[in-house]
């Protein structure tokens, strides 16, 4: 899995090019150490990126392939995955760049099941002009979920802090509907694997947030807390899992309980991303856990009020960067731990 003497591969997917994505894509290997921490492989188009690179007045230098299996280690590649020309108006949503986006992230990730690159770190899209027949799916996640192996879980990190999601881009009308035994049990194990091979945790505490203000008051506000949420997690505390609650949203971050936990599981997207951004936004990186392959991304979106005036923040995708190269290491860490078991012959033992 991890190369001897070369550093890890990371291919990066442009998001969308009217947004900030190629400006915080250039300022992160600006800083020449970056390219001794790995080989980015930016699946894009050269010639769209040296005017974006003179439009920005961006230092970063890059080479461009038409192979990516003949990248160059120690340098920015960008792999050409379309050649005709694109007009780029920044802060303007455009589907025909929204089509380019997703040419690059489908491109990408049939790289990385095809083990071109290690990881895989998406820049923004826009969710909307990125909607078409050939590509029907609310995100990058969804699309990944159905391309890899394992079940994709939504996980936004910050150093201890981290935040997994029980259901993800659901309208809340349809949320309490999937608040399931099952579908709790399943979220929680994947929680519990990610901490303990991507995170070298190895015995995480994960905390469930309730799903009704007060967690129900008993069911004066509602009765999943007390009919679902709890059994579930009390089951799971008997099978092993150091797992606890549900506890009501608004105490467990206003008191700082949350700091005593490795993992959160929230009910809904508001729930767990509004508190998780308020402490963490543009720091914060969204991680795919669960699946077979890495994939990590900013905690932001396109930004189209700043996009083309030099001055977005570009610490997320750093940190998005810096946690795939992470996960790969723990990663190989954890699987050569768990390979080939020391095996002891009793009969060779001495009296």
């Amino acid at each position: 899995m991890v190369k001897t003497g070369e550093n890890i591969i990371v291919g990066i997917s442009v998001g969308d090019m009217n947004g900030i994505g190629p400006e915080i894509i250039l300022k992160t290997f600006e800083d020449a150490r970056m390219l001794e921490l790995c080989t980015p492989v930016l699946f894009a188009n050269s010639r769209v990126f040296t005017f974006i690179k003179k439009y920005l007045k961006s230092k970063t230098n890059f080479i461009y392939t038409d192979q990516p299996d003949k990248i160059q280690y120690g340098k920015f590649n960008i792999f050409n995955v379309w050649n005709e020309p694109v007009d780029i108006n920044f802060g303007k949503t455009d589907p025909i760049v929204g089509g380019y986006a997703i040419e690059s992230f489908v491109s990408a990730t049939r790289a990385l099941k095809e083990g071109l690159i290690d990881v895989l770190v998406t820049a923004p899209i826009d969710k909307h002009n990125v909607q078409s027949e050939k590509f029907n799916f609310p995100g990058h996640t969804d699309y990944l979920n159905q391309e890899l192996n394992g079940e994709a879980l939504m996980l936004m990190v910050n150093g201890n802090l981290r935040v997994g999601l029980l259901t993800e881009h659901l309208p809340l009308s349809e949320v309490t509907a999937h608040i399931t035994p099952q579908k709790i049990t399943e979220k929680v194990k994947i929680i519990h694997q990610s901490l303990v091979q991507d995170f070298n945790i190895l015995k995480p505490r994960i905390a469930v947030l309730g799903l009704n203000p007060h967690n129900g008051d008993h069911g004066v506000i509602g009765n999943q807390d007390d009919e679902i949420i709890k059994p579930t997690v009390e089951k799971l505390f008997d099978e092993g899992y150091l797992v606890s609650g549900p506890f009501p949203a608004d105490g467990f971050f206003g008191s700082a309980l949350y700091e005593n936990f490795d993992a959160i599981l929230a009910c809904y997207h508001d729930q767990g991303l509004v508190p998780f951004k308020t402490l963490s936004f543009g720091k914060g990186v969204n991680f795919t856990a669960g699946l077979d392959k890495i994939r990590t991304s900013p905690d932001h979106g396109t930004a189209f009020d700043i996009a083309g005036k030099g001055i977005a923040d570009f610490s997320s995708f750093r940190e998005a960067i810096y946690m795939a190269i992470d996960i790969y290491q723990n990663r190989f860490a954890y699987e050569e731990s768990n390979k080939n078991p020391l095996k002891i012959n009793i009969n060779s033992r001495k009296e």
